[in-house]
């Protein structure tokens, strides 16, 4: 499955949860109390961290793919960070980041 993934800063997590939990139709994936939260949904993958000097900035975008290997980073035209990525490749560098995250 491929989704595209959208990555934002927010002023408040837990706020922002809720908020984009009834707009996404769904409770997060993942949720790193403080920190992060991420979406898996049919076509998006959205994730959220909680930077109040950074709110409502887009952080980067990419792609969830199942069929790429690793994690890859690249800058377009515009300076805008791009990233692709497996799920269990993100999952595992959300562990390794923040540890494990509270189950939802």
């Amino acid at each position: 499955m491929k989704r595209f993934h959208i990555a934002l800063a927010v002023a408040n997590l837990d706020e922002s949860i809720g908020d984009y939990s009834r707009r996404l139709g769904q409770s997060p994936s993942a949720v790193v109390p403080g920190q992060y939260a991420m979406w898996r949904t049919d076509l998006l993958n959205f994730s959220i961290n909680e930077k109040p000097e950074k709110a409502g900035q887009l952080r980067h975008i990419g792609f969830e793919d199942d069929a790429a290997e690793g994690y890859s980073s690249s800058f377009d035209v515009n300076g805008l960070e791009w990233e692709l990525f497996s799920a269990a490749e993100q999952d595992a560098r959300i562990v390794s980041t923040y540890g494990i995250p509270a189950p939802r």
